[in-house]
């Protein structure tokens, strides 16, 4: 069955899941597939595609925020932007692969764009660090674990 509303409220938890809001997609998700009304390949490219595009947001917002650093509001301080873009700059766009953690997931995607990341290789990495998470949640949510593991 198609519902358009379930994979509309999928996509924006997964959107806003990946911004630097504190909010969460992955028991949405698993609540969906327990449910097992939708097919499972289109609710993992919704959340997928959600949350990639919540960190392109944040790589965006990353790109143009750092003119503003040097302003009292501004809500990183000169030291620790400097201390995220050294981090940046030691490991590279492979630390992107750690995009689908929390924590530091949605901050390094923000630092990415302040780095000026190529966006091919943002998503690249940030869609298959994203998609493998999402993946490895249904797999645990569903049982396909090898026999005796679960």
């Amino acid at each position: 069955m198609f519902d358009l509303s379930v994979y509309l409220g999928l996509f924006l938890s997964a959107f806003g899941a990946a911004s630097l809001l504190p909010l969460q997609s992955e028991a949405l998700l698993v609540g969906l597939l327990l449910a097992g009304e939708q097919p499972l390949a289109a609710l993992l490219a919704v959340a997928s595609v959600g949350n990639v595009l919540g960190s392109v947001l944040n790589a965006a917002l990353g790109r143009g925020i750092e003119r503003f650093h040097g302003r009292r509001w501004f809500p990183v301080g000169e030291r620790q932007l400097e201390r995220a873009q050294a981090t940046y700059r030691r490991y590279g766009r492979w630390s992107l692969l750690l995009s689908w953690m929390p924590l530091i997931g949605d901050p390094l995607t923000l630092v990415a764009g302040v780095m000026r990341e190529p966006w091919w290789s943002f998503l690249l990495l940030v869609g298959l660090a994203k998609t493998c998470r999402y993946l490895a949640l249904a797999a645990i949510a569903l049982g396909w674990a090898a026999p005796g593991w679960a």
